[in-house]
C-alpha cells in the first residue's frame, strides 16, 4: 500500500515521461546493490510450484509478466524480476536508434486509470539493448519485442524485423513481433493478412536455421474485426508461430470520463488501462474459442487488480502482462495477482 498512498501521489505531480525516466534510472542503479535487490525480493517475490507455468516450451516461475513499453532499452529487467514478475518483455526495439514522436507523448487519465501514449518506438537501437542483455544478472525470462524503424518502408519492413531477430536471438527467451502499435505511421497495415503472413513465415524460416529455435509470438491490436481475428487464427496456423499477445493499446476513445474537447486536445495515441480491459478480454475469448484453444495467448490490457488478471486467465490466456496497472498500482499488484492465483488453485 505504500506505493499507492505515498509514492504514487508524489510521482503523479510530475510529467509522466520524466517520471518514467527517473524510475528506470533508479532501478538501473539499484540493480547493482545486492542488499537492495534482496530486500525487494523478500517484499514482492512469491516462489511456489503452483504458480509455475510451462508455455511454448518455457517454464515460467509465475504467469505475471511486464508488457513491452516500460523497459524499452533493457535497463532494469533484473530489478523488475526482483519485484515479482515472472518474465519481462523489453522493447519495442528497432534496428537503429530513434527518438520517437515529439513530446509530450504520454498523458494520464486518472479518472479512468488509463494512459494515452504516442511514444513511437523510441529506443536506443538493438545493439545498445544487446549490450545490456549480455550483462544479465538474474534468471528472469526475457521477451524481445521487435519492430521497424519509422523511416523503413513497409515493403522493406521484413529487413528490420530480421535484423532485430538475429541480433537479439542469443539474448532473449522468446520474440514478439509488434505490428500493432498505433504510433508508427502505417505500421498497422502490416496486420493485413498477406504482408503479415509473409513476414512471420520469413522469421520462422530464419528460426528454423538456428541450432535451437525460439518461440515467436505476434502482438495484435484490440481493434481488429472478427474477420481479421479469423485471419489471425489462420496466419498462426500457416506460419507456425508459437502464439499471440492480445492486446496492444486501442485507438478508441470510448468509456472515458473526460470531455470530448479535452480528449481531442491530447490528440493521437494508444489508449491503455481500464477502458481497454473488456475489449482485450473479448479478443482473447474469441481467439480461444474459434481456434479451439490451439495456441497459447498472453493476455494484456486493462489489468488493474487481481480480478482483472483472473478474468484474462479464465478467458483462456496462459500468461498475463501488466503495463498501465503497474504504473497505477505499483509492484504490490504483481504480488496480489500471484496470491490470488494461489488461492484459486487451492
Amino acid at each position: 500500500m505504500m506505493y499507492k498512498k505515498l509514492i504514487k501521489p508524489i510521482l503523479f505531480c510530475f510529467e509522466p515521461e520524466f517520471v518514467h525516466k527517473f524510475i528506470f534510472f533508479c532501478l538501473s542503479i539499484a540493480k547493482n546493490f545486492p542488499f537492495i535487490r534482496s530486500k525487494v525480493r523478500k517484499s514482492f517475490v512469491i516462489e511456489n510450484p503452483n504458480l509455475e507455468r510451462e508455455v511454448f516450451g518455457i517454464k515460467f516461475p509465475n504467469p505475471v509478466g511486464l508488457a513491452a513499453g516500460l523497459d524499452k532499452n533493457a535497463t532494469a529487467f533484473d530489478m523488475l524480476g526482483d519485484m515479482g514478475f515472472g518474465f519481462v518483455e523489453i522493447g519495442t526495439v528497432t534496428p537503429k536508434p530513434q527518438s520517437g514522436n515529439p513530446t509530450p507523448r504520454i498523458f494520464r487519465l486518472p479518472k479512468n486509470k488509463a494512459l494515452i501514449n504516442r511514444m513511437g518506438f523510441n529506443n536506443e537501437g538493438v545493439l545498445a539493448v544487446v549490450e545490456r542483455l549480455r550483462m544479465r544478472n538474474s534468471s528472469i525470462i526475457i521477451g524481445g519485442n521487435i519492430g521497424k524503424n519509422k523511416i523503413t518502408d513497409n515493403n522493406q519492413a521484413f529487413t528490420d524485423y530480421e535484423y532485430c531477430f538475429n541480433e537479439l536471438f542469443n539474448y532473449v527467451d522468446y520474440f514478439v513481433v509488434n505490428v500493432s502499435s498505433p504510433n508508427t505511421p502505417n505500421l498497422r497495415e502490416l496486420q493485413d493478412k498477406e504482408p503479415l503472413e509473409k513476414l512471420l513465415k520469413h522469421l520462422m524460416r530464419l528460426n528454423s536455421l538456428k541450432e535451437i529455435q525460439k518461440p515467436v509470438l505476434l502482438k495484435i491490436a484490440p481493434d481488429l474485426t472478427t474477420n481479421q481475428l479469423d485471419d489471425i487464427i489462420e496466419i498462426v496456423k500457416n506460419s507456425g508461430i508459437s502464439g499471440v499477445v492480445a492486446t496492444n493499446t486501442t485507438i478508441s476513445r470510448d468509456k472515458l470520463d473526460y470531455s470530448q474537447k479535452y480528449i481531442s486536445s491530447i490528440g493521437m495515441g494508444g489508449l491503455s488501462g481500464t477502458p481497454v480491459k473488456d475489449k482485450s478480454t473479448e479478443v482473447i475469448r474469441y481467439l480461444v474459442k474459434k481456434s479451439n484453444n490451439s495456441f497459447p495467448i498472453i493476455g494484456v490490457g486493462g489489468i488493474m487488480n487481481e480480478d482483472d488478471a483472473i478474468e484474462k486467465l479464465q478467458a483462456g490466456a496462459k500468461l498475463v502482462q501488466l503495463y498501465t496497472g503497474f504504473i497505477y498500482e505499483g509492484p504490490e499488484l504483481v504480488k496480489r495477482i500471484n496470491q490470488a492465483i494461489l488461492k484459486l488453485n487451492k
